[in-house]
């Protein structure tokens, strides 16, 4: 959230607090500027119904109770004490005030098993969505996980390091749903990747085990939901000492590929794939490609949340073009620059989750060439975004 949009946030909040206070003032002060058959009590009633979805019981009962005494102590200042619709307005009040209790001894209520319910649910989705360590396999790893939402921790991206004999395998996907079903699907998707991880001799056989897990899961939920479930996904295999990476990209956003020199290559499939779990629509062999990691590049790849994004105009946000031609000290730093650039070009109002996920190879080992199947972007194909460092 911008500076602005704080201030207009904290502003708002200020001005509900004062509202019954300023209710209760405003009936004090119309019924004293007018003659006794007009009445105030519409105004002091709408005191404690204000309070209540916004302060404590305690502060909501208080509020019915001065908003009573005012009325009774107006009354008796006006000698419209006796008259029969003063008792009226009186029962009027009290009725309210009671109401307003009642819903505000709801709404905690509410709001307290509604965060019992994100607690969990956060609960959950970090034990299936551990962080990995800084260090697997000898690369530099990173991760992030961005809520589009304050209160919405539960969604369907995922990611996942794991360090296996063929090397350094790792996932980033994006489960179609959100809630605890997604949830259920995630923990589907890692297990069976982790398994697969450490058994498969292939990152296609990787994929098809995990395509297969999930098409199970689905099958197992027998709901329309099930029936559409499809699952983006990019895996990837980065072999000990080899300076290099096999990708399968099924229907998921290109990775990226940062260089030491602020180079950047988007890794484009040669051929477009189905998402996991649509092989009803068709099914063709998958097929790794290889392309280099140089001592010293950062492999970036991310969900549709961060290629989605928008600003205020709809213009998306385009990681390529926003990383282009910079240089970070460490994938830590990527990502949490990357996160800052978003907010900024959001507004802090993203409507999807981001799953994010940088390994970095030391730039202390060996240099290997470069492939030229991949797609080059360099600071010439745009200006550069906010807090771009130009290389040199």
């Amino acid at each position: 959230m911008t500076q602005p949009e704080q201030e207009r946030d904290g502003g708002g909040r200020r001005f509900v607090r004062m509202l019954p206070a300023l209710m209760i003032v405003v009936g004090t002060v119309f019924d004293l500027l007018t003659p006794p058959r007009y009445t105030a009590a519409p105004i002091f009633t709408a005191a404690p119904l204000i309070a209540a979805p916004f302060f404590s019981f305690r502060a909501t009962l208080l509020t019915g109770v001065v908003a009573t005494v005012g009325m009774v102590a107006l009354h008796s200042t006006n000698g419209t004490a006796d008259e029969p619709t003063t008792y009226t307005e009186f029962v009027t009040v009290i009725t309210v005030s009671g109401l307003a209790l009642l819903i505000n001894r709801v709404i905690q209520r509410g709001s307290e098993q509604l965060a019992s319910a994100r607690v969990i649910a956060e609960t959950a989705q970090r034990a299936v969505l551990p962080t990995p360590a800084e260090r697997i396999g000898g690369l530099r790893i990173a991760a992030r996980y961005e809520a589009a939402l304050a209160d919405a921790f539960v969604g369907g991206d995922l990611f996942a390091v794991q360090d296996t004999p063929y090397g350094v395998r790792l996932v980033v996907g994006d489960v179609r749903g959100k809630g605890l079903g997604a949830v259920e699907a995630v923990a589907v998707a890692i297990g069976a990747f982790r398994e697969a991880a450490e058994q498969e001799g292939t990152l296609e056989g990787v994929t098809g085990r995990l395509e297969r897990a999930l098409i199970r899961e689905a099958q197992r939920r027998e709901t329309l939901d099930a029936v559409e479930a499809f699952t983006t996904a990019v895996l990837a295999e980065i072999p000990r000492g080899a300076g290099i990476v096999r990708l399968v990209n099924r229907g998921h956003p290109e990775p990226l590929m940062l260089h030491g020199d602020g180079a950047l290559d988007v890794l484009e499939p040669s051929e477009a794939a189905l998402p996991l779990g649509m092989v009803e629509l068709g099914s063709w062999p998958d097929r790794a490609e290889e392309y280099p990691l140089p001592a010293g590049a950062t492999l970036f790849l991310f969900t549709d949340g961060l290629s989605e994004a928008r600003d205020g105009t709809g213009r998306f946000y385009d990681p390529a073009a926003r990383l282009a031609g910079r240089v970070f000290p460490g994938p830590g730093e990527l990502l949490d620059e990357l996160l800052d650039d978003v907010r900024r070009h959001t507004g802090g109002g993203a409507t999807d989750d981001m799953a994010l996920l940088a390994v970095a190879r030391p730039p202390e080992e060996q240099r290997t060439g470069r492939r030229f199947g991949a797609t080059r972007r360099t600071t010439d194909d745009g200006p550069p975004g906010p807090g771009e460092v130009k290389a040199t």
